[in-house]
């Protein structure tokens, strides 16, 4: 017997989009702890496979960019309360910013060196399919 329920539901996209942004938000908070403010850390320098002198060499590049990533969250998390909120367009679109970011900066550490491609898929897997999620909750 055929459904006529549509498989990609806009509403519950939307849904899938935002919890995924969420994820996605939280997993770049976590990143910005480990390199603004726990770069020299043991288990911090074994994530990321430095040295104590490395780390220590290049832990001002490291908090640079460990508030980049902490931006992108900031950004993904205004536009899921925008969306939540019934400001619909604006969250979309700050969602997507956020998360798509995160997922051209995953693109860029993968392309730029593949032997990185388990943290490009680490930190834009979710991002990417936040950003699939959101498209398709506009496209319906």
């Amino acid at each position: 017997m055929a459904s006529n329920v549509p498989v990609w539901d806009a509403a519950i996209m939307l849904t899938v989009g935002l919890v995924l942004a969420g994820l996605a938000a939280a997993l770049h908070v976590y990143i910005f702890y480990m390199e603004s403010l726990a770069w020299t850390k043991p288990s911090t320098r074994a994530v990321f496979g430095t040295t104590a002198e490395e780390a220590e060499s290049s832990k001002e590049l490291a908090r640079n960019q460990g508030f980049y990533n902490l931006f992108l969250a900031v950004v993904t998390g205004v536009g899921i309360a925008l969306t939540a909120g019934d400001c619909d367009d604006a969250g979309r679109a700050l969602v997507l910013a956020g998360t798509g970011s995160m997922a051209a900066a995953a693109a860029v550490l993968v392309l730029g060196n593949p032997a990185r491609m388990s943290a490009a898929l680490k930190q834009g897997l979710i991002p990417l399919l936040a950003v699939i999620a959101v498209v398709i909750d506009l496209a319906g």
